[in-house]
């Protein structure tokens, strides 16, 4: 004969063990939370070029970018770099974004200083192709209109229009960079508010704002389509290179 107490013991036992093992699973989960990471781009990194229109009809190709920043990010899209969109983010890429206005160049600058850690792609003469003709607002930022913001930190970019078309590979932040008519950074002469630095030959631009950080690149043929054989694997350990201060 089965006393009842002990039934309801055994059933008790077993709810906390239960009980535990999904707690330690949640626990498990959130210690495996990656962190969040903003992006504010012209370029189909996040959606594709397709845009929704490929996403509902089941056509669309992940970006390779979007595939190797979500290894180590929780990558969210921003559509405006307003005080309000950048609340609760520590981490952004601006890669070839959109021309900023006055306000989001506010916005920006005072997201920085209160300790952002920003990581900037801008190009004077994007490389990258599109299925969009110039002039349709689905194309991406041909070419990077950014100068008050750069002014602000003291910098300016730079085009020498006499370069040579084709990608090539240069040394910057420990690795070999592919660049195609890149950009140059040059010191403002009217100075600014950051302290920065910067290297190979202008490609970049490291600065200091208040309590913030900024990583500058003047170039985004690094974020073209992938290639084959070694040249994937150049462009994927340059991306995890310039992404390297955003995982701190």
């Amino acid at each position: 004969m089965q006393i009842p107490w002990k039934n309801n013991v055994w059933l008790l036992v077993c709810a906390l063990v239960l009980t535990g093992c999904n707690t330690s699973v949640a626990n498990e989960d959130r210690t495996k939370e990656k962190p969040r990471l903003g992006l504010f781009s012209s370029l189909p990194i996040f959606w594709g070029e397709g845009g929704f229109g490929d996403i509902i009809a089941g056509t669309d190709e992940p970006d390779w970018v979007r595939t190797e920043l979500e290894e180590d990010f929780t990558l969210e899209p921003l559509d405006a770099i307003e005080a309000g969109s950048l609340e609760g983010y520590k981490r952004l890429l601006l890669a070839q974004p959109r021309p900023l206005a006055p306000s989001e160049n506010v916005a920006l600058d005072d997201w920085v200083a209160q300790g952002g850690t920003l990581v900037l792609l801008a190009d004077p003469m994007l490389t990258r192709h599109s299925g969009y003709a110039l002039g349709d607002k689905r194309r991406p930022q041909d070419i990077a209109l950014l100068s008050p913001i750069l002014a602000r930190w003291g910098l300016e970019l730079r085009f020498d229009d006499t370069q040579t078309t084709g990608e090539r590979l240069v040394h910057a932040f420990d690795t070999r960079v592919p660049v195609n008519l890149p950009g140059a950074f040059a010191a403002n002469a009217a100075g600014g508010v950051a302290d920065c630095t910067i290297e190979a030959e202008g490609l970049v631009a490291t600065c200091k704002r208040g309590d913030g950080n900024i990583l500058l690149l003047a170039d985004a043929a690094l974020l073209d389509s992938e290639e084959s054989g070694d040249a994937e694997e150049v462009r994927k350990t340059a991306l995890h290179r310039l992404t390297d201060s955003l995982r701190d």
